[in-house]
């Protein structure tokens, strides 16, 4: 008996359904990969810096370039390519991307010098770059509205998780392979990200001639270099902010004004100024950029507390601080879920209440590693639930012709706080210790200045929450 048109039509449903639910699974696989692995890029080569110092016969200073190479080109570059992928296509771009990032991770492991490794690590940046700018691009086209909460949660793991990875990971290869072995890595996962990614996103419509405007060059040379002033400003030095720092961060503010001027005048800007209007998508940078300054502080500041201010060995400052990456990771996809059910607007109002909590704890400084473990859970938890809710929020209204340049901004926002963390969190803790030699301080000098470094954190914390407060007033008032 032959089944009823009905029947045939139900079961065809099904089907395209199933293939559906497929595709968008091993889309979001792919994605997943292009940022772990691009996160994994930006702390695996850290831990080898010594190593690099000794196989190259050079200085600290030479081989910090490794490190800052990868750095200041996924800074630079990664609204232009959130733009051009808006522009001519974001499946070729992304897959062009991962090559480009597979291809210099081999260059990287073949250098027979420095110069040639520092120059492969910049192309490796500029791959990371568009992977991490379009990511969350083709997340929001091609998750449900319904879904995008949980799909910005299972990247928000992936990143943490890279992040994490990469010391303990870097350190286990070099000391099984090589230092060779730190790049080796990316080839098979690259290789499969690439097959994922060509097999499973959805192809790029059709645009019409009126649709390939012409890309904002000037625009893009103008930001890359104002982004470049002030993250070398950040970083040069080690810590020391002299006057070749100052002229640099100068050089960052004069380059942001003739930026905002030859946007405003461009026919096809790369940054569309009226996007900062929009309040969701202003507090939602900004708060990103507070947000990643502070996560930055446990980093940077954390482990000098824990060895100089609480007599811990390295091994033991290593697991200590291992349970920040892991809460992060564990709770990035239930956030997610939370963010699905009960909307952005709570979920981030939940998660800077959380860092807060956490970060004045911290600040008290008096409980030893039940003190600083207890808060760091809680904190790291907050920004999971901040990262998942504040992604959603920004990228779930943003028409499909500027996700990308947005992601772009919303992923520099993190990356500009990561660097200036690293820099001004690090100044505060220096000036409040009282000494700059840290090896020299006794554990009082430290403890003083990681309770001033949070509860300069907290004020951050606070300005954030304000701005999310103020932001979610002024569309009330809209409406």
């Amino acid at each position: 008996m032959f089944p009823s048109s009905h029947n045939s039509r139900l079961n065809l449903s099904r089907v395209d359904n199933a293939t559906g639910a497929s595709s968008v699974r091993g889309a979001l696989a792919g994605l997943s990969l292009a940022m772990l692995l691009s996160s994994l890029g930006t702390s695996i080569a850290n831990v080898g810096l010594p190593t690099f110092t000794q196989v190259f016969e050079a200085s600290f200073q030479d081989v910090q370039w490794i490190v800052l190479a990868y750095l200041l080109a996924v800074t630079t570059l990664i609204v232009s390519a959130g733009r051009l992928g808006d522009l001519f296509g974001r499946r070729l771009l992304l897959l062009t991307g991962i090559a480009l990032f597979v291809a210099a991770s081999l260059a990287c492991s073949l250098a027979p010098w420095l110069w040639l490794l520092v120059v492969a690590r910049a192309i490796q940046g500029f791959g990371a770059a568009i992977m991490m700018a379009l990511t969350m691009a083709f997340v929001a086209g091609t998750v449900s509205k319904e879904r995008i909460g949980s799909a910005m949660g299972l990247l928000g793991t992936m990143s943490a998780v890279g992040t994490a990875l990469g010391p303990s990971l870097g350190g286990l290869l070099i000391a099984g392979f090589g230092w060779q072995a730190l790049f080796m890595i990316n080839l098979p996962l690259g290789l499969l990200a690439l097959l994922l990614a060509w097999r499973y996103l959805p192809s790029d419509p059709e645009r019409s001639p009126e649709q390939r405007v012409g890309f904002d060059v000037p625009g893009m040379i103008l930001l890359a270099l104002t982004l470049a002033s002030y993250a070398l400003a950040m970083t040069v030095g080690r810590g020391h902010f002299g006057w070749f720092n100052v002229a640099l961060l100068l050089a960052g503010i004069v380059g942001l004004g003739f930026f905002v001027r030859v946007e405003a005048k461009a026919a096809s800007p790369l940054i569309r100024l009226a996007l900062f209007r929009d309040p969701v998508l202003s507090t939602g940078f900004a708060s990103s950029f507070l947000v990643t300054t502070v996560v930055m502080a446990t980093l940077v500041v954390g482990p000098f507390y824990l060895s100089g201010g609480l007599n811990l060995t390295a091994p033991q400052v290593g697991l200590v601080m291992s349970a920040g990456p892991v809460i992060a990771a564990l709770t990035g996809i239930p956030a997610g879920r939370l963010v699905d059910r009960f909307g952005a607007g709570a979920v981030i109002v939940l998660g800077l209440v959380a860092m807060v909590a956490g970060s004045l704890t911290m600040a008290a400084a008096a409980l030893g590693i039940p003190g600083y473990v207890g808060p760091l859970v809680v904190l790291t938890a907050g920004y999971a639930l901040f990262q998942a809710a504040n992604n959603t929020a920004v990228m779930k209204e943003v028409s499909p012709d500027q996700r990308g340049v947005v992601s772009g901004l919303l992923n520099l926002s993190r990356n500009l706080g990561l660097v200036t963390g690293a820099s001004a969190m690090g100044a505060v803790f220096t000036i409040a210790a009282g000494t700059s030699d840290m090896l020299g301080a006794n554990s009082q000098q430290i403890t003083n200045g990681f309770q001033v470094t949070f509860a300069v954190a907290s004020v951050l914390l606070v300005i954030a929450l304000v701005l999310m407060g103020m932001s979610a007033t002024s569309r009330r008032a809209r409406r």
